[in-house]
């Protein structure tokens, strides 16, 4: 019989709080250590959002560990190489291949589509798993049964009893903020994206492409043989005038940004391909968003979980996206924290449960604290760098420090969040 934390009255065991990467990773997770959890989405339906991330070598060892990691090797490229070009000479500053050996194995690294990986990881999961239209409001642990069960408040007016309760909603999270978590910091920078759709073939090799400097950095990657995203993250963030309010530039529509976005490749040596990819594609997300950060530094003394409760994914380490590593690691969350919930109570006793649950997510907590710090701290630097139009960094980024952001690139990725 599949294990679980004993209910009573109402009580879920393990509420997982959020629908996206992590969430399900968690919960799918435990479902293949015979664990059964309840995922509450705020969204009426599962999240569409986000196009495609780049999921490296550590995100296809969490996928395989969930059963999950084929299935998206068969509808997207394997990419193989990276090229970086200056943006202020359009000279090529650094090429690399992405399929070298890391400490750990062969490195791999595909553009996957958010929507499928979604569906594959709900597909997964037992009917009814997810709950949409279930947005968490506030969380109390007062009149919890005696059994240290949180009290979670949803907008509808409805209450849940939590036995453990796992924040995965993302950067603007009600867990963390109820785990005393720092607020997350703005970067100073803003990004953009989009897809673009060649219906006969775009002809692009299977690599990605990449601009630094003038103050953005952009890129373009196949995910398919006709399916192409890309990127354009810039500096700085939207500023205020006098009366509080936004430049403009994140409110503006789709036309509006997609102009924007190329008369500031127009004004810099992008190549013309990247140029077309973003003059074909309809910018029907989130057109923009300033990008911001969990201080690296909080990380290593915060409350990274507290009893019963515990964050992961963005609601943990929203980071910058420079080395595309956000989605990556939460994954990797993941799998850790299914692994370490699932052993503890896996054939525990009811009266063992709750104490080696806690116990649970406090070796979690201490697994991923450092890991979370590390990408973030890093993934700041490396933007900071590839963006900057300081003619000092400019000139020691394109000819001193090409080979050393390579390396890092690939230095994050060579992570093994090992099997559940």
């Amino acid at each position: 019989m599949a294990a679980e934390i004993q209910q009573q009255d109402a009580a879920e065991g393990i509420v997982i709080a959020g629908a996206g990467l992590a969430g399900l990773a968690v919960a799918l997770g435990l479902h293949r250590k015979g664990v059964r959890s309840v995922v509450l989405e705020s969204s009426p339906e599962r999240r569409t959002s986000g196009f495609a991330f780049f999921t490296w070598t550590n995100a296809f060892r969490a996928l395989d560990a969930l059963g999950v990691g084929d299935k998206m090797r068969g509808r997207h490229l394997q990419l193989q190489g990276l090229r970086v070009m200056s943006s202020s000479t359009g000279e090529i500053a650094r090429e690399m291949d992405l399929r070298v050996k890391g400490k750990l194995g062969p490195h791999e690294v595909r553009c996957v589509q958010r929507n499928v990986l979604l569906q594959a990881l709900e597909e997964e999961l037992p009917p009814g798993t997810v709950r949409y239209s279930s947005k968490i409001v506030s969380i109390d642990d007062k009149d919890g049964g005696g059994d240290g069960a949180k009290i979670l408040h949803l907008a509808d007016g409805s209450t849940l009893r939590a036995k453990v309760l796992i924040g995965c909603d993302g950067i603007n999270s009600v867990v963390a903020k109820w785990l005393g978590l720092a607020k997350p910091s703005e970067s100073g920078r803003t990004a953009t994206r989009g897809h673009a759709r060649y219906p006969e073939g775009h002809g692009f090799e299977p690599k990605i492409l990449q601009f630094v400097g003038e103050g953005f950095r952009a890129g373009l990657v196949p995910w398919s043989d006709t399916d192409v995203y890309w990127f354009f993250t810039w500096s700085p963030a939207p500023s205020q005038d006098a009366n509080g309010k936004d430049d403009g530039v994140v409110d503006r529509s789709a036309a509006a940004m997609k102009q924007f976005v190329l008369t500031q490749m127009r004004g810099a040596k992008v190549s013309p391909e990247v140029l077309e990819a973003v003059e074909r594609s309809e910018m029907s997300d989130v057109l923009a968003a300033p990008l911001r950060f969990r201080s690296p530094l909080s990380l290593l003394f915060a409350s990274i979980s507290k009893g019963n409760v515990c964050v992961a994914g963005d609601a943990l380490h929203p980071t910058t996206p420079d080395l595309a590593q956000g989605a990556c690691t939460a994954l990797e969350d993941g799998v850790i924290l299914a692994r370490c919930l699932g052993d503890a109570i896996v054939g525990a006793g009811s009266g063992e449960q709750k104490e080696r649950a806690m116990a649970a997510l406090r070796r979690y907590a201490g697994i991923r604290r450092w890991r979370s710090a590390q990408v973030i701290a890093v993934s700041y630097a490396v933007g900071f760098v590839q963006e900057s139009d300081h003619s000092v960094v400019s000139f020691v980024r394109d000819k001193l420090l090409s080979g050393v952001l390579a390396k890092t690139l690939l230095m994050m990725p060579d992570y093994d969040c090992g099997k559940l």
